[in-house]
């Protein structure tokens, strides 16, 4: 994935219901903006000034996506604002940036069919969001994929990109409350959509997905979610956070770069944690280019400057780290709805075994899971090479027709 996204993520750095919370929440007034975490140098679109709407999904302002970002397949593209709940307290108004894309043609009876997706691993600052940056050629191929078969596509930029406030990087809640939102939004404006959608992520993308579709169930049970996509999902726990990054102990790599954008999350859960107190002065300026570059320019300066686990940290931050796999991890691992999970055979990023931990553990939960193992396939590649299985399943998801699942049967099975 990032060596997929270097040049892409370095030009877009560049280049300019019964809805629990809105019954306990005050509105409340955006973050200040935080140029340590990543916040500036986005246009004035993505900076709410006034009250944020206490209804969750309340839609603040939309403007036309420029033309060199509107998908191909697209009839129109929006740039969209709306209000959410910070999923790090669980309470706090905030805006979400996003887009939505519109199939051509006429719209069916009852409306177009919803599609949220969910991207994967862009960086923590602003200007990496993808209603601002773009997206990579991989994604624009994938999204305009599913306008082709007369989906529409709701593409949140997640909590803290694109506007005020740090990103939360790979925390799971946080991803969920802006993907459900951003569909609460559109699905109550004026776009000619229907009610049922199908969630759909990759990476970073693929673990908000299946999150959003377990706090669909307590934070948005009004919404008509039929089931999930998901590709390159990844499950941190302790053991499995070990066993993808043993790799990069004492050899650089490009993933390395994950492990540095994960710090921003500890930052904001953790008070006392400081950058200075861990990291060396030889990795400094790859862990403060998170601020201002995106994951491409990151995984660059990871590799210009060698950097590994071991000569990046002055102390062991296994503790700091592990008190943020929390955040990392699912509120259930039983969504209602069934779901897809897509795995590439030779995935660096999110390694097969982690992707084989969430399945087997979702497995003996009673999810209803379909599974797919694309051996020669890397963790991009798993993207559009599931298109084959994963459109099928979605059709059949949106129909209502019965999806019984594989697990007796799952590759992770075997």
């Amino acid at each position: 994935m990032i060596r997929h996204t270097l040049k892409r993520l370095a030009a877009g750095a560049a280049i300019t219901a019964l809805l629990a919370p809105s019954l306990t929440s005050a509105a409340g007034t955006a973050a200040a903006p935080d140029p340590s975490q990543g916040d500036g140098g986005v246009p004035a679109f993505y900076g709410w000034t006034e009250a944020v709407s206490a209804r969750p999904g309340t839609m603040l302002r939309t403007e036309p996506l420029p033309d060199a970002l509107v998908l191909e397949n697209a009839a129109k593209g929006v740039r969209i604002l709306y209000a959410s709940t910070d999923g790090l307290d669980g309470r706090t108004p905030i805006p979400v940036s996003g887009a939505l894309f519109v199939p051509k043609g006429e719209a069916p009876e009852g409306g177009w069919p919803l599609m949220a997706w969910a991207h994967g691993t862009v960086g923590v600052a602003d200007v990496c969001a993808p209603s601002f940056a773009g997206r990579s050629q991989r994604d624009i191929t994938y999204l305009n994929h599913w306008l082709a078969q007369g989906y529409a596509v709701v593409a949140s930029d997640y909590q803290g990109l694109g506007t005020p406030g740090g990103h939360p990087y790979m925390a799971s809640r946080p991803a969920a409350y802006s993907v459900l939102d951003g569909v609460r939004a559109v699905q109550g404006g004026d776009f000619g959509l229907s009610k049922k959608v199908v969630l759909v992520g990759q990476s970073q993308g693929g673990g908000g997905a299946f999150a959003t579709a377990g706090y669909a169930q307590s934070y948005a049970p009004e919404l008509d979610v039929r089931g999930t996509v998901a590709t390159g999902t990844p499950w941190v726990t302790a053991k499995t956070f070990a066993g993808a990054t043993d790799g990069a102990r004492e050899t650089p790599q490009e993933t390395f770069a994950y492990i540095l954008l994960i710090l921003y999350l500890v930052q904001q859960t953790d008070p006392s944690f400081r950058f200075e107190d861990y990291v060396s002065d030889k990795a400094m300026p790859a862990v403060k280019l998170g601020a201002t570059g995106c994951l491409g320019a990151v995984a660059e300066r990871v590799m210009a400057d060698g950097l590994t686990f071991n000569n990046t940290f002055l102390k062991d931050p296994t503790e700091k780290l592990a008190a943020v796999f929390g955040q990392m991890g699912y509120s259930t691992l039983k969504p209602a709805a069934p779901v897809f999970m897509g795995t590439g055979g030779k995935d660096v990023d999110v390694p097969p075994p982690m992707q084989k931990a969430l399945i087997i553990a979702a497995c003996r939960e009673g999810a209803r899971l379909e599974t797919h193992l694309y051996p020669e396939l890397d963790h991009s590649g798993a993207v559009n090479g599931s298109l084959k299985d994963s459109t099928p399943f979605v059709k059949k998801a949106f129909a209502g027709e019965p999806i019984a699942g594989d697990c007796a049967g799952s590759w992770a099975a075997q």
